[in-house]
């Protein structure tokens, strides 16, 4: 069935770039023990410090769209770098207000933390979002709706396939399902102490990594699917790990039947043209049993 995936314009897969941009945020979240310390945050600092300014340095010269997906808060922090990522016609989504672990918030929470996240962002770019991306854990049930309520049109936050689909309890609302080996963190996130991630990884070699990526892109490529890149500002816009997506980037867009967009381009495109999803899809598996789970 993949193989038969009819792209607009006879582009043979779609390639969707987002970034998640979340300054120090990110790592309490993640971490709240690292609160006060300095030298830690200063890794996630960089990120604002450095990246954000590199990365769309090399997108601008590529003349590639992108997806940022930005809590409130940082944007209200970072002002200046919100205006940059709008004036290089990157579309700006939502990843609520403050970033929480939305495991430890309920429905009501979970959708005042999406509407305050929305209206920084309005404010500030004048414009209201209409993607979001859960910036940790998980919807409760009704999520999915909240968001439609909500104005979100399209969210990046489930896995489970490799083509968008619409959301059985809101159509509206079209997936774009993430890879973790389509993200820049498993291979390269490290902190000492505290040991972040926890298990202590090293970090991966960069020809390797830049080698799955290349990959997995062919994959996507030949069965014509839909390849969604999730990047970090403090992690890939290092000097060093920036040329790693540079690579990789010209290398799809020697590809000439690649339709490479932002996640609501992507978004409008798969509601209007593409079929509902399937009652044996995960999403629609997920729908029936879990609500009846905590009932």
């Amino acid at each position: 069935m993949a193989e038969s995936t009819v792209w607009p314009k006879g582009y043979r897969c779609a390639v969707v770039l987002t970034v998640d941009y979340n300054d120090i945020h990110g790592i309490l979240t993640q971490a709240p023990e690292v609160a006060g310390r300095d030298k830690t945050l200063s890794v996630w600092r960089y990120g604002t410090q450095r990246g954000v300014e590199r990365l769309l340095a090399l997108l601008s010269e590529l003349g590639v769209s992108s997806s940022w997906f930005v809590p409130g808060l940082v944007a209200e922090e970072n002002p200046e770098h919100l205006r940059s990522i709008q004036a290089g016609g990157h579309e700006i989504a939502c990843a609520g207000y403050r970033h929480q672990n939305y495991d430890t918030l309920d429905l009501a929470t979970q959708s005042a933390d999406i509407a305050q996240g929305c209206a920084a962002l309005a404010a500030l770019t004048g414009q209201r979002p209409t993607g979001f991306r859960i910036p940790a854990g998980n919807g409760a049930p009704g999520f999915i709706e909240a968001l439609k309520d909500q104005g979100i049109r399209w969210s990046s936050s489930w896995r489970g396939d490799d083509l968008p689909f619409a959301h059985p309890t809101a159509p509206q609302v079209i997936e774009l399902p993430l890879h973790y080996e389509l993200e820049d963190e498993p291979y390269f996130a490290f902190n000492l102490s505290p040991a972040v991630p926890p298990a202590q990884s090293r970090i991966a070699s960069y020809s390797h990594t830049l080698g799955n990526l290349q990959m997995d892109f062919a994959g996507f490529h030949r069965f014509g699917l839909c390849y969604v890149l999730r990047l970090h500002p403090e992690i890939i816009a290092t000097p060093g790990r920036i040329g790693v997506l540079r690579e990789l980037l010209e290398g799809i867009l020697q590809h000439d039947d690649v339709w490479i967009a932002t996640g609501a381009e992507v978004a409008q495109w798969w509601a209007e043209s593409a079929a509902p999803v399937t009652e044996d899809h995960p999403a629609s598996v997920y729908e029936r049993h879990y609500r009846d789970y905590l009932l």
